[in-house]
Formats: structure tokens, C-alpha cells, sequence
């Protein structure tokens, strides 16, 4: 098996001879950030992953796919409350994340209830639906997973600035396409795992 991110960073750090502390200081981060990515309590987001792998000289897919976690399949919602968007939808996002666990909700409430049980990579949320706002579950998300990705979904381009004020990392338009979706992966904060990039 592949090393761990937390082996690899380590590794590249103690090869630079750089402490945790003066790694922090080129990042601009706390020394316990460092060590928290060098026990593999936390990963760093694909922006920082960046920052490593130059300052570390490092190949930054390498990187990035040791900061992914192989041995689990990312996990992606979908959640409309119109079900012919879930149904043309899914069989979309799985062509583009083909090894993904994807599972779609009609009520943002049971959405919320998977991600209490389960670590979400990748939210795609319907802005409107109903009593319950996508912006208000993008919020919600991400107080029970801070590293959730979040992308909105909309007919309606009038909604793009409120859908940034909620640490939302992307936004598409209805109907769902493929290529569409693979230009959101690289706005995406967090690294999923199990992602294959090609």
C-alpha cells in the first residue's frame, strides 16, 4: 500500500531539513496545523497541498493523491427536491465519479441525517426546495463537516452571490452535465478521497 499523507509529508519535510515550525512559517499556518497533517488527524486543501509541493519540491499529483485516503470511495450527494432532477442526475455524477458512492435525497432533511453517519466529499444541493433553502443546508453540512465540498445546483443564475457567503466551492446550472461537473473538481477545497484524476 501507497504511504499515507502524513508519512509523505513528513518524509519530504525531515528530507528538507526543515522543522515543523520553519514548514509553518513558509506557510503561514500554526506549527500545530503541521503536526496535525504529519499525524494524519487532518489534510491540508488542495490550495495548500499546492504551496506544499513547492516548497517541498514535490510532484503535486503525488501529493494530492496521498493525501487521499485510496482504500475509501468518496462519498457525493445529490439533493433536489424535484426527482426527475435525482434521477437524470445520479446516472451523470456516477459517469464522472465512477468508483463514488453517490446517493441522491429528495428532503434535505434526510441529507442531513447521511452526513451525521457519513463523511460527505461532495455535496451537489438544489438551491430551492421547498421550506428548506440549499443555502441553508450547505451551512448545516458544513457544521457537521467543515471539509465537505459544496457545489449548487440551480435554474436561476440569481442566486450566485448569496451561494458564496456559505463556503460553497462551486455552482451549475440545470440541467446536470458531465463536463460541466469535471470543471467544478478543480474549484474544489477539499481533496476527496479515492478521487481519480485523469
Amino acid at each position: 500500500m501507497n504511504e499515507s499523507f502524513a508519512e509523505t509529508l513528513r518524509n519530504l519535510r525531515v528530507q528538507r531539513n526543515l522543522s515543523q515550525q520553519q514548514l509553518a512559517d513558509m506557510l503561514y499556518v500554526d506549527r500545530s496545523t503541521i503536526a496535525s497533517w504529519e499525524t494524519g488527524r487532518r489534510v491540508p486543501d488542495v490550495s495548500l497541498i499546492l504551496r506544499l509541493s513547492e516548497y517541498l519540491r514535490a510532484d503535486f499529483v503525488q501529493l494530492l493523491h496521498a493525501a487521499q485516503r485510496e482504500d475509501e470511495k468518496p462519498e457525493v450527494i445529490l439533493v433536489d427536491d424535484e426527482k426527475i432532477v435525482l434521477a437524470g442526475g445520479i446516472p451523470t455524477i456516477q459517469r464522472v465519479f465512477p468508483d463514488a458512492n453517490v446517493t441522491g435525497f429528495s428532503r434535505p432533511s434526510e441529507a442531513l441525517d447521511y452526513a451525521k453517519r457519513t463523511s460527505i466529499d461532495l455535496a451537489i444541493l438544489d438551491i430551492e426546495m421547498g421550506k428548506t433553502s440549499g443555502l441553508d443546508l450547505c451551512r448545516s453540512l458544513l457544521q457537521i463537516n467543515q471539509y465537505t465540498n459544496v457545489i449548487f445546483l440551480t435554474a436561476y443564475m440569481d442566486y450566485s452571490f448569496d451561494a458564496w457567503d456559505t463556503g460553497a466551492c462551486g455552482f451549475l446550472l440545470k440541467p446536470l452535465s458531465e463536463e460541466a461537473i469535471r470543471k467544478q473538481l478543480t474549484l474544489l477545497k477539499y481533496p476527496m478521497k479515492g478521487l481519480t484524476l485523469t
